[in-house]
């Protein structure tokens, strides 16, 4: 499926009013099933849906056992209805709908207290390098101007762009992706396109990324977690400024 269409508006400038050509961004109803039983509804741009499907339930614990990610079920429709085959029961204890973001879901499991692994190290030029590509890499944004990113990078390349209507869908496609693939995050770096909430700290503080970035500022209670489990969190990511609020010894000047 598409993730943008065209329509034709009217667009008003300077007291001009004209109808042009314009793209918007595609949001679908998501119906994920486990078993044939319906779990969870959300709303997301239509692509890479079994990698939003994989990291989502990874990330948040939500099938206690063990599910076969290539018997993924998609149908695509008016709605999409996945349906996940799974040993092992469904946990959906202590769901909260989180604020924004076209009613992202999370689940409060907790984070382990150890800290992460203690690199790696960029510099600042490296850094800006990193994040200037990243934002190149967003297509569909500079086409809708509604469309959140993420990217895991290993320091040098993107290893993996998703893009959503909604900022934790994104994550959780691109860190879904990184499981599919076997790729490790334990040594990577995320990239984000909106804010850095305690939802989205938790999912990268789940699978141990030592560093996010985000052109956007961090919550108190997100930094606040990454300090204790030992992340970079930096913010305000915009050519050559930008403010790091916890762990900065992974910086180099």
């Amino acid at each position: 499926m598409k993730p943008a269409e065209p329509l034709r508006i009217i667009r008003i400038s300077d007291g001009n009013v004209r109808e042009v050509d314009d793209i918007v961004a595609t949001e679908k109803r998501l119906r994920i099933k486990v078993n044939g039983e319906e779990v969870i509804k959300l709303f997301c741009s239509p692509v890479m849906i079994r990698e939003l499907v994989v990291g989502f339930f990874m990330t948040e614990g939500i099938i206690k056992g063990g599910f076969c990610a290539e018997r993924i079920s998609i149908e695509y429709g008016e709605e999409i209805v996945v349906d996940v085959p799974a040993e092992g029961e469904v946990s959906l204890e202590g769901s909260t709908i989180t604020s924004g973001c076209v009613g992202g879901i999370t689940f409060d499991k907790g984070n382990p207290e150890e800290e992460v692994k203690p690199g790696p190290y960029l510099s600042s030029e490296q850094l800006r390098e990193l994040f200037r590509k990243f934002q190149t890499a967003s297509g569909l944004y500079s086409q809708t101007g509604c469309i959140h990113s993420a990217a895991v990078s290993n320091g040098r390349d993107i290893i993996v762009l998703a893009e959503d209507i909604g900022r934790h869908n994104a994550v959780d496609k691109a860190i879904g992706y990184c499981l599919l693939e076997n790729i490790g995050l334990d040594d990577k770096i995320m990239l984000v396109s909106g804010r850095l909430s305690s939802e989205m700290a938790s999912k990268c503080s789940r699978w141990a990324i030592p560093i996010v970035i985000s052109r956007t500022a961090p919550t108190e209670r997100a930094v606040r977690l990454a300090k204790r489990r030992g992340i970079t969190m930096i913010g305000f990511m915009r050519g050559a400024r930008f403010n790091i609020y916890s762990r900065p010894e992974r910086i180099l000047s």
